[in-house]
């Protein structure tokens, strides 16, 4: 069973298998004599046109079918024995004919499995990690910009299973502060899980450069009928968290939409439920969101 970054990554994919096997069968037998008068059979299609309609037309999409042939190599992964195992990604058992270029989807992954995380403070003594306690696990609730947290790879909404060995579930907002101001400077070690409240949505632009959502103050109100939102399950009552990767959280709406329109065809959004999202900022104030949280596009 095959898994796919959209729905439109499946059907195209559909239709592409089906095309293989028609072309693949062997011929019919003519029924009628040959005539001279006769229309020429299409290159490659027989008698009979492509089963599937032109690519360019797809679901509003623009697509071509170079792309396409390209991006269903990019997800396939050998395996290369004696090489030090990595935390598992789903992406590398995808078919994405139409996603398998857009590099928003490997920044935006939220991968299974736990993983390490070994920081130092810097000069001031910080690490530029904030925590909030929520149904007795520990989350983070901001990372700032350039610190040791964002260049060590933690992410909002990562939970913290364990510092220095001691396990986090039951600690309050205030314990878990209180561990990482009393650890040593040089080495403190987290236990993360990839942020456990939040799913990712792969959509696609319309021909317009529309992906059918409407969203305030990051909470997404509206979805359009028969859009990618609608067929991919984007749900409303939600909060955008990232666009491809990149945290959006305390960002306006204008810049947001700035960041939507400026991307490819391709866009990841990464979202959690509004009543986790707003417990979770809960009295932390919108200026020191908007000036400490860490907003830079993370590497592949």
């Amino acid at each position: 069973m095959s898994l796919y970054p959209s729905l439109e990554d499946m059907k195209v994919d559909k239709f592409i298998q089906a095309q293989a096997a028609y072309e693949s069968s062997p011929p019919l037998p003519a029924a009628l004599p040959e005539s001279s008068n006769a229309v020429p059979a299409e290159a490659g299609g027989g008698l009979y046109p492509k089963l599937y309609p032109e690519l360019s037309q797809f679901m509003g999409l623009n697509l071509n079918e170079e792309e396409i042939q390209h991006n269903l190599s990019v997800f396939s992964v050998a395996d290369c024995p004696g090489q030090i195992a990595t935390r598992p990604s789903a992406l590398n058992y995808m078919t994405a004919p139409i996603s398998g270029s857009d590099f928003g989807i490997r920044r935006a992954e939220i991968k299974q499995g736990i993983r390490e995380v070994i920081l130092c403070k810097d000069m001031d003594g910080k690490i530029g990690l904030r925590l909030k306690s929520i149904d007795n696990g520990v989350f983070v609730q901001l990372v700032q910009a350039n610190s040791p947290a964002s260049l060590g790879g933690m992410r909002f909404g990562d939970q913290v299973l364990q510092i220095n060995g001691e396990n986090c579930a039951g600690w309050s907002t205030d314990k878990a502060h209180k561990v990482l101001k009393q650890a040593d400077a040089g080495r403190i070690v987290f236990i993360v899980r990839d942020r456990p409240f939040e799913r990712t949505v792969t959509m696609h632009k319309d021909s317009n450069g529309h992906l059918g959502f409407v969203f305030k103050k990051g909470k997404i109100t509206f979805i359009v009928k028969d859009s990618s939102a609608a067929r991919n399950g984007l749900l409303t009552e939600h909060n955008i968290c990232e666009v491809n990767g990149q945290n959006v959280i305390g960002i306006k709406d204008p810049q947001i939409s700035d960041i939507l329109n400026s991307a490819e065809s391709v866009i990841t959004i990464t979202v959690m439920p509004s009543f986790i999202c707003e417990h979770m900022m809960k009295k932390m104030s919108s200026s020191i969101v908007k000036s400490l949280m860490d907003h830079s596009v993370p590497e592949v």
